[in-house]
């Protein structure tokens, strides 16, 4: 998301909208492609990178209060599009978990 961010910022002046709906793939890979067993911090890093990612795509306003008002305005103006990749990594993790249980469940019942 950093990376996204800078890029955003060079090519597009900073456009916050089109960070947040790039944020929404990065979700979707997120949740796909994280570990089994790191299956339940997909939804916790998910908005913490875009937090981070934010950072180059803040306006600032001049020095580190106007770069922090900035950031924080960001976040709060862009939220909607936060909760809802959360929410899409959120589902698709918890759908791979379930998947996951029925797959031992039926190993288990198999082995009996």
């Amino acid at each position: 998301m950093l990376l996204l961010g800078y890029l955003d910022s060079l090519l597009f002046g900073s456009s916050l909208t089109l960070y947040s709906v790039l944020f929404l793939p990065v979700c979707v890979l997120t949740a796909v492609w994280v570990r089994r067993g790191d299956l339940a911090t997909a939804p916790v890093v998910v908005p913490i990178a875009f937090a981070v990612g934010l950072v180059p795509v803040a306006d600032s306003g001049g020095g580190i209060g106007g770069h922090l008002m900035g950031l924080f305005t960001a976040l709060a103006t862009q939220a909607g599009w936060l909760y809802g990749g959360t929410l899409i990594a959120g589902l698709i993790v918890t759908a791979r978990k379930i998947r996951l249980l029925a797959r031992r469940a039926a190993a288990r019942r198999r082995s009996r």
